[in-house]
């Protein structure tokens, strides 16, 4: 049955708005004057038969102006939701008519009254997802297909919120440790680029009457201060010009698989990446292979979470390799950007009938050597950055001591 967003008078003069399920918009109006209430608007939010959102006012289209409705840590909350209710025995129409009922946000509340009502129309709920990709991604609604065909959905939901929030702590994790020693950066750049090109010409100046030779170190700095000041606009410039370049030259894919190769070879950030990478990639894997979808699609799919387009491509020609009929371990064994531990733990899987099992446990390890690497480059980063600032701070000020002391000693 379709689903109509609404806005009608209540007798007090306020404004009620929500979602009601009629056949047409003219049976949700009198649906809605049998409340005691007075319709004032009534859209479309979905086209319960078809399935297709309806024109203008879908959802769908609402939500490219307005924004996503679920970001990482919602969709995480919704799904771990949704999982508890569907595991309890209760049925999905009602477990989302709850979850509608529940959201405090309007837009969430839409969006889940819209999927109750294509599942209502008969569409299965993968197929109601995925009328919403810009919520929904592709291996969301690849897992969740993939439960309902086996019969297991509580059971998958609940393995999808466990991967959504093991991604969520990793992800936040990251950028834990990547955000003090940026922080630091950040600010040593400011104070640098002000003493240089403020304080340092400012304390100069007094010296240039006295007609005394500088030391070296305060004509270098001037020199720096001088270039600074008359060119820092331009060199700013030319910065946005390049960061600019770079990520257009990014959107091409010939670039953008050089680039991510060359990332991997970088000592340290390279290890991390690739790590991190084969992380979800094994994840993914397991948790499709777990929900039973078919190891060719479910290699396919977890090929398309992989950010870095080397590995990316590492995956889809390993994918070729296991439809020719190579067992996955030796297909992964070939791509040398893909960490051994994977291959190894999908050997054991095969020989053991568990894989997905074993390609878990591969996820884990190395979400765990990338968390343990991550903290111990920003333990190290930290003083390291902080020594540096200091030894560019004491060149400054030397810079502007060494006049005044040499000064002192001219006039004793």
């Amino acid at each position: 049955m379709p689903a109509y967003s609404f806005e009608a008078m209540q007798r007090d003069g306020k404004v009620r708005r929500g979602v009601i399920e009629a056949d047409t918009a003219r049976a949700a109006r009198s649906l809605l004057r049998a409340q005691a209430l007075v319709p004032l608007e009534v859209n479309a939010v979905a086209d319960g038969v078809g399935g297709v959102a309806s024109a203008p006012t879908s959802l769908l289209q609402t939500n490219l102006f307005g924004g996503r409705v679920f970001n990482a840590a919602r969709l995480t909350i919704w799904t771990r939701q949704l999982a508890g209710l569907v595991s309890s025995g209760l049925p999905l129409e009602r477990a989302l008519s709850a979850l509608s009922d529940e959201a405090e946000d309007e837009k969430q509340r839409n969006l889940v009254a819209s999927l109750r009502a294509e599942v209502n129309g008969g569409s299965g709920f993968a197929r109601a997802l995925s009328l919403h990709p810009r919520e929904f991604e592709t291996i969301y609604t690849a897992v969740i297909g993939a439960g309902e065909q086996s019969g297991n959905l509580g059971l998958v939901l609940d393995r999808l919120s466990d991967d959504l929030e093991e991604r969520q702590t990793l992800k936040s994790k990251l950028v834990a440790a990547a955000l003090y020693p940026f922080i630091v950066t950040l600010v040593a750049i400011v104070i640098v680029m002000f003493l240089v090109s403020y304080v340092v010409p400012q304390v100069a100046n007094v010296f240039v009457g006295t007609k005394q030779a500088l030391p070296f170190l305060t004509v270098a700095m001037l020199a720096v201060s001088d270039f600074v000041r008359s060119y820092g606009w331009a060199m700013l410039l030319v910065l946005v010009v390049l960061v600019l370049g770079f990520r257009l030259g990014l959107k091409d894919d010939g670039f953008r698989e050089k680039f991510d190769a060359g990332v991997l070879n970088i000592p340290i950030v390279g290890r991390l990446a690739r790590d991190y990478n084969a992380a979800r990639f094994a994840s993914t894997l397991a948790m499709l292979a777990g929900a039973g979808l078919p190891i060719l699609k479910a290699l396919q799919a977890a090929a398309e979470t992989l950010s870095n387009r080397a590995m990316r491509a590492d995956a889809l020609d390993a994918l070729v390799l296991v439809r020719e009929g190579a067992p996955l371990a030796s297909a992964l064994a070939q791509k040398k950007r893909f960490p051994a531990l994977v291959s190894m733990f999908a050997r054991l899987g095969e020989q053991t009938g568990q894989l997905p099992l074993m390609l878990q446990r591969a996820a884990v390890q190395l979400s765990n050597e990338v968390q343990r690497r991550a903290m111990a480059l920003a333990t190290i980063l930290e003083p390291l950055l902080i020594v540096a600032m200091g030894l560019v701070v004491m060149l400054i000020v030397l810079a502007v001591l060494l006049p005044i002391i040499q000064l002192n000693q001219w006039v004793k």
